[in-house]
């Protein structure tokens, strides 16, 4: 019997990728061929997978689903259906907006979205997964939910309090991704250094990548989407015991003044992160942060956004990301907050950080010329073999051009490569 396509469309962050890879695990166990991020609708039935974090995701959802929509009024598509974070904050609203889709679910409704399409959810296969990644890496949520309530995120109204993963469960999903070809995995949640406080009653996150570090075949290991205030710094010794524990770190900090960090509700303070930035570095020395801040935050005065130039340039990161403050409604900053500043006066304190970020990453990637990394090779382009060293993650940091020159690589490979010269963000070399 021919299996019946499905497209499965994923729109925001990694962990919605995840999501989107467990139902089309379960889906093709239920006898479906699901199809993820097609161009243009291939099949007869999509699933949109939708994200509501900021005002641009939101947007962008809406526009995706219009676009699906058009698709059915035009008889390429009989069935539509939506889920994730926007249906799962915005269903009732978007029902009546949108009556052309088949039917909104929240975002973890896995066994009603199941049971519409002809099939219901199995337990055997609730560990299903299809990975949509190259082979060679995978990403690996240990938790949903957020319980740090910060005052400008929408993310603990969407995807409620934190709820931690087993750890025999996580490590048992690793050794599976093992034996299916994954050498690398991105642990990620939505705060990472919260792990297992509400099942084990204390931080266990060092722990928890102490024990995926020892798994035969994991070859590197990366750390996303750390929080600044109580610190796990055992995790630091874990990361120093491990050579396969990436030196890289994603935490977001967001502001450096007092006075934002206050009214963000960060509970942490300037001195403090100063103090954690140093640490990490003095504990795991060749480190590279990421870090994501935000500028426009109401309140944000002319001398807080001085602050966090002075921070940006003193801190030198190595991967920094920034956005625009947006209100969220139903969030602390909507209801407490008067969002005072401009659009316009938004974007230029943003474009003046990236600005002074573009000039940082230039020079730390200077500084790398002559060196010799390990690159894994994520893809082949018509020169060059395209990969990544330990300080990258994929998608978000720069990558390494490995010129061809006759050599033949294979994707998903790790190679010793030459660093020979450097753009703002990306890097040239040649194999050793």
């Amino acid at each position: 019997m021919k299996r019946q396509n499905i497209d499965i469309i994923t729109l925001g962050c990694s962990k919605n990728l995840v999501d989107s890879e467990r139902l089309m695990g379960m889906l093709r166990a239920a006898g479906f061929n699901p199809k993820h991020d097609p161009t243009t609708p291939s099949s007869k039935i999509a699933v949109i997978n939708t994200c509501g974090f900021i005002g641009d995701a939101k947007e962008e959802s809406i526009n995706m689903i219009l676009n699906f929509v058009q698709a059915k009024k035009m008889g390429r598509l009989s069935k539509l259906y939506v889920m994730g974070c926007l249906s799962q904050r915005y269903r009732e609203e978007l029902q009546l907006e949108i009556p052309e889709v088949d039917k909104f679910y929240g975002k973890f409704d896995w066994s009603n979205l199941l049971k519409d399409l002809g099939s219901a959810e199995r337990k055997e296969f609730q560990g299903e997964r299809m990975l949509t990644t190259p082979k060679h890496y995978a990403y690996l949520k240990i938790s949903e939910g957020c319980d740090r309530h910060c005052s400008y995120c929408a993310i603990p109204i969407i995807t409620g309090s934190h709820h931690s993963r087993p750890m025999e469960d996580i490590l048992a999903e690793v050794k599976i991704m093992v034996a299916q070809g994954v050498k690398e995995f991105q642990i990620i949640a939505q705060e990472l250094t919260y792990y297992g406080i509400d099942l084990y009653k204390k931080q266990m996150i060092a722990e928890l990548v102490d024990k995926i570090a020892q798994i035969r075949g994991v070859e590197w290991i990366r750390l996303h989407y750390a929080y600044p205030a109580h610190f796990p710094v055992e995790m630091l010794h874990v990361m120093r015991k491990h050579s396969n524990i990436c030196r890289y770190l994603d935490i977001a900090l967001q502001h450096i003044s007092d006075h934002m960090l206050e009214q963000m509700h960060r509970h942490v303070n300037k001195k403090e992160t100063y103090q954690l930035i140093n640490l990490i570095r003095k504990e795991v020395p060749g480190i590279h942060i990421r870090t994501t801040l935000m500028v426009g935050h109401p309140g944000e005065t002319e001398a807080d956004f001085e602050e966090l130039k002075q921070f940006v340039q003193d801190m030198n990161f190595d991967r920094m990301g920034a956005f625009a403050y947006s209100e969220e409604e139903g969030t602390y900053a909507a209801t407490h907050y008067k969002d005072d500043i401009t659009p316009e006066e938004k974007q230029r304190r943003l474009d003046v950080l990236m600005a002074i970020q573009q000039d940082i990453s230039a020079k730390l990637n200077a500084a790398k010329v002559g060196q010799v990394l390990k690159v894994i090779i994520d893809r082949e382009e018509s020169e060059f073999y395209v990969g990544r060293t330990e300080f990258d993650s994929p998608e978000v940091d720069p990558e390494v051009l490995i010129k061809k020159e006759g050599k033949t690589l294979q994707i998903g490979d790790f190679c010793q490569v030459m660093i020979t010269s450097a753009e703002d963000y990306d890097l040239f070399g040649r194999i050793q």
